[in-house]
């Protein structure tokens, strides 16, 4: 769709007042339009949604901080590292985060995280940006190297076909090394 003619993105943001200390759910429904704006803003994604991303986040109020719950479902669309199928792979994002109020603190030198400092955020404003959140949970999940399936034999490095899907009728390359004396005594 082109982005011009994209709905208005859905409204994230929750005002900070209406946390209570029961809390409040916020439904979700993020389908092509949210990604595409996600996509907009960060062309170099290099994932799509497959089918639309529902579920419900959970904030409710602990003295001066929030604390986020987030349960997710749906299915992206990658391109395999191997063989550059498009495939299709369910997506199940289960998170907890506690947003304390203020700017984090800046360290005077380098310092490692914990898992910990993982669980925690910062927020400064009236509102929470739910959508940045969403974004940063989801990439958490990503795989580096997304595989159509664990056995993939992925491309010649010849004539680049797949191997997945038919046999690669090149020939074995020569070898012109220092080794090739080596590996002729091992065919003998």
């Amino acid at each position: 769709m082109p982005l011009h003619r994209m709905k208005k993105q859905p409204d994230l943001t929750v005002s900070v007042e209406r946390i209570t200390w029961e809390g409040i759910d916020v439904p979700v429904s993020l389908d092509t339009d949210w990604f595409a704006y996600w996509l907009k803003e960060q062309p170099g994604l290099d994932f799509s949604v497959a089918k639309p991303i529902r579920g419900t986040i959970h904030l409710e109020r602990h003295d001066d901080n929030i604390l986020v719950r987030g349960h997710l479902l749906g299915e992206l669309n990658f391109t395999c590292s191997r063989c550059l199928d498009v495939f299709a792979a369910p997506l199940a994002v289960d998170f907890d985060l506690l947003l304390k109020i203020g700017r984090p603190p800046i360290p005077a030198q380098e310092v490692e995280l914990d898992s910990g400092d993982l669980d925690e955020d910062y927020f400064q404003d009236d509102e929470l940006d739910l959508n940045a959140l969403l974004r940063e949970q989801i990439l958490l999940t990503l795989p580096l190297k997304p595989l159509c399936r664990e056995e993939c034999r992925g491309l010649c490095r010849q004539c680049g076909a797949n191997l997945n899907r038919e046999p690669c009728s090149c020939t074995a390359p020569k070898l012109n090394s220092s080794f090739a004396a080596l590996a002729k005594l091992k065919n003998d």
